[in-house]
This record gives structure tokens, C-alpha cells and sequence, in this order.
């Protein structure tokens, strides 16, 4: 689909949807990824939304239209995972998720025979695994990243010094949600439509909280407790699969369990590894060259080729190797602590801490300022003349030289900030 034939609804969408902190970037894929989950209509509505939740009454007032149609078209988009629906100081609101982790995710989180999955997929392929754009923008386009890796718990030694703390689990995300619901791996689905999917479990994207109740009331995810999940996890980490979750300390929307051979992040990881896309464990593992015996379970294990065997320099055992880790590329997941039959990997502290935002809240912001996006979370409301105004203004301050913007990037990073988002819904 050429750019200069694209139909205007789905031009708007696509500018909207770039409004967001990750955006999508243009290209004809996306127009036609677009084409497949959106009728020109819907593509054309659903432009118009907000940026913050909103609810049908807001619709209704944007799109001209009665409260009740309004409310039909928001709860049929919702149900095809569209829209999150969910329930806000006593009132239904809705939100358009961004592409990823997003509708994008959740259009292959279950099967279905509405839209033809397999062409989706070859469209979501080309677009993020061939075009790379979008995957770059997406894990690579700031500081604050989207998500963050998960310790693997079984990899810690008991009674071991280490500091762990509550949000550096992914049990205890799962014990602290108030709704869990498990969909298919989006990347993994993928991938099996290409003909390129490995043998790790499919069913096995695990859901939080608000996104959790909206994709399982609409039948997108299945609703399951605390034990299933925490055996779900487990499941998991018998594969050697990384815990990639959203980078917040609470509130957590999701976890997904991820190969190095399928998953978006993890290609990521090894394709721009130089630019950090993925926030890292406080955690590395450390190898002790006495007991390793250069078998290369660890390099097998490792998602992200961040191990390798280099010769051990012994004159006496010439062909002997030792495993040498790559600290730029290594995401602290402790996976092949758990692969390492002698013993020889153990997981030590990262010099500096990792900093994890607060909440979505937090992490939304960050985004938003690293990549100059910021007004749009706060003046949202593109109708009224004054918030066009000060979007413009607080957009110039965004291109301020590098010293002058990173002087104002510290100010709007305040807590102060973060407290007016909060008290304005975003």
C-alpha cells in the first residue's frame, strides 16, 4: 500500500498512534497491519481518541454521536482487544493501548478466525523483523526502557547476601495481582505462522491487574489463579525462557516468558545490544575458573549470546576452555546459573543499581520526555487553540539544544510532575 494511497482514516490512526512514547513508525506494512484490525471507520474513530482513559460520554462528545452508539462501538473494539476497558473511580473508561505491549500483542493472544492470523503474522514479521524499524523506535529510542528482566529465582543461592527486593520477582507480581489471565505468546504465535517457532511452551503470556480483567472478561486471555501461575512460571523457567515484564516497580500489566530464538525483546537485545533496549536484573552471574569445565551448557542456555568458551591460556591443557561473559550484552537473567552443571555460575550484584520507575505512570513520563512526547500526555485535547499553544511551547523545550533540554528533561522528571499526571488520569 503506497503512502500517497493510503485512506485518510488510517493516515490518522497512524499519526495518533505516534503520539504515543513508543510509537509506529510509517511505512505501507504498518498501513496495512492497520487495514487488517481496523475498517477505515474504526481506523477513522479511533484517531480521534484521547491519550488518557477516557469514557463513552467523552467519546460520544468527540465523535458527535449519542452516548449508547458510542458505547457499542468502544465495547465491540474492546472485545477484539482494541480498546482496554476497565472500571475508574465507579466508572467504565476506556484506553487505546499502544501497539506494543499492546493491540498488536493481542491480536495473536488467542486464535480466531476473523482475521486471517497467518497474513497478520507474515505483515507483523516484515514489519518488525525485516523492516526494524519499529523494533528499533520501540526498545532502543531513549534511557527508560519499556521493559525490564525478571531474576530467575531458582538461580539465587539460598541464605546468599544478595539484596532482592520484592518488585525483582516475578512471584511477586503474581501474589500481589488482583486479577491473572494467560494468552498465547504473541511472538511465538508469530513465529509459527512463519514456519520459525521453537518447541518453548506457546500458551504461557501472562497478564496483570487492569489489562488482565479487560482481555479475559472479553475472552482474549483465560482468567486463572495464583497457583496455576506461579506452576505456569515454573514451566518456564524449566524451558530456560527470560521473565520480561513491564518496567514498573507495581502495577505491573505483564510478563511475558521469552526465547532468544522467537521473542521481539530478546532479538532485540541481540540485534542493538550496544543501545540497551531492555532494562537489565541488579544481578550478573559470576564465573569461578576452578570448577568450570568449559562444557558450554551457559552458552546454550544464554538468549542473548551473551556467554561464550575462550581458551583457559592453561600450558598444560592446551584444548581447555573457560566461559567468559560479555557484561555489555548480559541481561542478568541467571538462566545459565541454572543451565551451569559445575557450579561454576553464580549471580553476584551489578556495581550500580538498576533504576526501575515507580509505576506505568512513572515510566510513561520518562518515555515521553526521552523522546520528545511529552506534551502529548499533557496538553491531549488538540481542539482547544491554547492547548495546541502550550503543546508547541513545551515541544520547543523538548528541542533545546542537548545542555539546555537535559537542564529541563531534570525538572519535568520531578516528582511534582509525576504527582499532576497522576491526579490527571494519565
Amino acid at each position: 500500500m503506497a503512502h500517497q494511497t493510503v485512506k485518510q482514516g488510517y493516515a490518522s490512526l497512524a499519526e495518533r498512534l505516534n503520539r504515543f512514547p513508543q510509537g509506529a513508525p510509517v511505512s505501507g506494512l504498518l498501513y496495512a497491519i492497520l487495514a487488517m484490525l481496523f475498517s477505515e471507520k474504526e481506523a477513522e474513530l479511533v484517531s480521534l481518541v484521547p491519550v488518557r482513559p477516557f469514557t463513552a460520554r467523552r467519546a460520544a462528545k468527540i465523535w458527535n454521536k449519542s452516548e449508547k452508539d458510542s458505547r457499542v462501538i468502544l465495547d465491540e473494539l474492546a472485545g477484539r482487544g482494541i480498546l482496554l476497558d476497565m472500571e475508574q473511580k465507579g466508572e467504565q473508561v476506556y484506553v487505546l493501548p499502544p501497539p506494543m505491549a499492546g493491540f498488536f500483542e493481542f491480536s495473536l493472544m488467542r486464535y480466531r478466525n476473523d482475521i486471517d492470523q497467518k497474513e497478520l503474522s507474515r505483515l507483523f514479521y516484515q514489519y518488525m523483523n525485516v523492516e526494524e524499524d519499529f523494533i528499533k523506535s520501540l526498545f532502543a529510542g531513549g534511557e527508560t526502557q519499556l521493559g525490564r528482566v525478571f531474576v530467575n529465582e531458582t538461580s539465587l543461592p539460598p541464605g546468599s547476601a544478595i539484596r532482592v527486593l520484592d518488585y525483582e520477582r516475578a512471584t511477586s507480581v503474581i501474589d500481589t495481582a488482583h486479577h491473572i489471565a494467560v494468552g498465547a505468546c504473541y511472538c511465538r504465535h508469530k513465529m509459527m505462522h512463519a514456519g520459525k517457532k521453537c518447541d518453548a511452551p506457546l500458551d504461557i503470556c501472562m497478564t496483570f491487574n487492569t489489562s488482565a480483567e479487560s482481555l479475559s472478561k472479553h475472552g482474549i486471555a483465560r482468567r486463572i489463579d495464583r497457583i496455576e501461575c506461579r506452576d505456569l512460571l515454573q514451566q518456564a523457567c524449566d524451558h530456560g525462557l527470560v521473565q520480561f515484564g513491564e518496567n514498573a516497580q507495581s502495577g505491573v500489566n505483564f510478563i511475558c516468558n521469552c526465547c532468544g530464538c522467537c521473542c521481539e525483546a530478546l532479538l532485540a537485545a541481540k540485534r542493538f545490544a550496544v543501545l540497551n533496549p531492555i532494562c537489565t536484573t541488579n544481578f550478573m552471574p559470576e564465573v569461578d575458573e576452578a570448577n568450570c569445565t568449559g562444557c558450554g551448557r551457559c552458552v546454550e542456555a544464554c538468549p542473548v549470546e551473551a556467554m561464550a568458551l575462550v581458551s583457559a591460556n592453561d600450558p598444560l591443557l592446551p584444548k581447555k576452555k573457560l566461559a567468559r561473559i560479555d557484561t555489555t550484552r548480559c541481561l542478568g537473567c541467571g538462566v545459565c546459573v541454572r543451565a551451569c552443571g559445575s557450579r561454576a555460575l553464580s549471580l553476584v550484584s551489578r556495581p550500580e543499581r538498576v533504576i526501575t520507575p515507580v509505576d506505568g505512570v512513572h515510566r510513561v513520563v520518562l518515555m515521553a520526555i526521552e523522546r520528545g512526547k511529552l506534551q502529548n500526555l499533557i496538553f491531549d485535547n488538540h481542539a482547544a487553540f491554547n492547548h495546541r499553544a502550550m503543546a508547541a511551547i513545551l515541544g520547543a523545550v523538548l528541542k533545546l539544544p542537548p545542555v539546555k533540554r537535559a537542564m529541563a528533561s531534570e525538572q519535568l522528571r520531578s516528582k511534582y510532575l509525576v504527582r499532576l499526571l497522576q491526579v490527571l488520569d494519565i
